[in-house]
Order: structure tokens, then sequence, then C-alpha cells
């Protein structure tokens, strides 16, 4: 039985930082919303304060909002790590919004209690169909490079790069080899034209 290929890095990094969107979205939303108002009320009476507490309010406010802050900064550093990684920023951004979409989806209905109509959930298929079309169709198209070239893309082209690099070499010599032979022939011109003058000055 052949072992299961590792998930690559940047796809982990991708649906990561979508994830960390979707949080991103609930917390901001948590910072101004009336269902933190009600969970505040709740949360205040547990600890024994009065349910009309503002100050509590305020701090759970604040609270959600630099979650709102550090989530952006992680789903940010994720993203862009993503795409340090990847060799292409379409799938990146793709399987990023995939992630985010269907995140959020659970979200809302958890947290906010939201219904999804169906015409939403259609729309997330088909972005999630979308991107792995994409995945599939750049991932044949670099085993037909591979099996034309015997290479990978990126290798082909640093040799190409160092064919080159030779090439130029070989015309450099070349150059130096006729200007030497060049060189050579004036000299021999120049030594035969002092000996016929000196012959004449003899005779």
């Amino acid at each position: 039985m052949s072992a299961a290929r590792p998930k690559p890095a940047w796809l982990i990094f991708a649906v990561t930082s979508g994830a960390c969107a979707a949080f991103n979205g609930v917390f901001a939303k948590l910072t101004t919303t009336e269902l933190t108002t009600s969970w505040s009320h709740s949360l205040a009476s547990t600890f024994g304060l009065s349910p009309d507490s503002k100050l509590f309010e305020f701090i759970l406010r604040g609270l959600f909002f630099a979650l709102n802050l550090l989530f952006n900064a992680v789903m940010w550093g994720l993203f862009t790590r993503a795409l340090t990684l990847a060799t292409s920023t379409v799938r990146v951004s793709v399987i990023n919004t995939s992630a985010n979409f269907l995140v959020t989806a659970v979200l809302g209905m958890m947290i906010f209690s939201e219904k999804m109509p169906g015409l939403w959930w259609l729309g997330a298929a088909c972005l999630v169909t979308g991107s792995v079309i994409i995945g599939r169709r750049e991932e044949g198209n670099k085993a037909a490079v591979e099996a034309t070239t015997g290479i990978e893309p990126l290798l082909e082209g640093e040799r190409g790069s160092g064919d080159g690099q030779q090439q130029s070499f070989r015309d450099e010599n070349h150059d130096r080899n006729q200007d030497n032979m060049e060189l050579d022939s004036v000299k021999d011109a120049r030594e035969s034209s002092e000996d016929e003058d000196e012959d004449g000055v003899l005779k």
C-alpha cells in the first residue's frame, strides 16, 4: 500500500488564514452587536455583579475588539506565508476565500443563529469546486512539463540560464582568439616588412 501524500505547507497556511479571517469577522461583529450586551448581563450576574453594569460590558467589548485585531494580524501573517510557499497566488487566494466562507457560515449559525439559504450554499459549493479545478489543472500542467523535459520548470529555467552563461563564455573566448590571431598576423607582416627593408639597404 502506498503511503498517504503529506499536505503541502502552503495549503495548511491558506486554510488556517481563512479560518482566522472568519474569526476576525465574528469578533468584529461581537464588538458592536446587541448580543454582547445580553452576554455581559449574564456574565455579570454569574460573577455577582449588577446586570446593568456598563463597565463589564465595555470590558467585554474591548476584549472582543482586541481579539479582532489579533486574529486580523495572524490572518495576514499566515496568508503572506502561504503566498511565499505556494507556486500560484491564485490557488492561495481561492483556498483562503473558500475556508473563510465555510467557517463564517458555521460560526454564524452557531453564535448568531443565522440561517443560510440554499442559494448561499450553492455559491459556496461552486467556489470550492472551482478551487479544486484550478488546483488540478495547474498540477496537470506541471506534470506535463516534467514528462516532456524530464525536469521541473524552475530547474529548467535555471538550466537555460546556465546554458546561456556558458554560451556567452564561449563567445568571449572565440572573440579573444580571433583578436590574438589578428595581432599575430600584424606582427608577422611587420617583421617581414622590416626584413625586406634591411635586405634593400644591404644591397
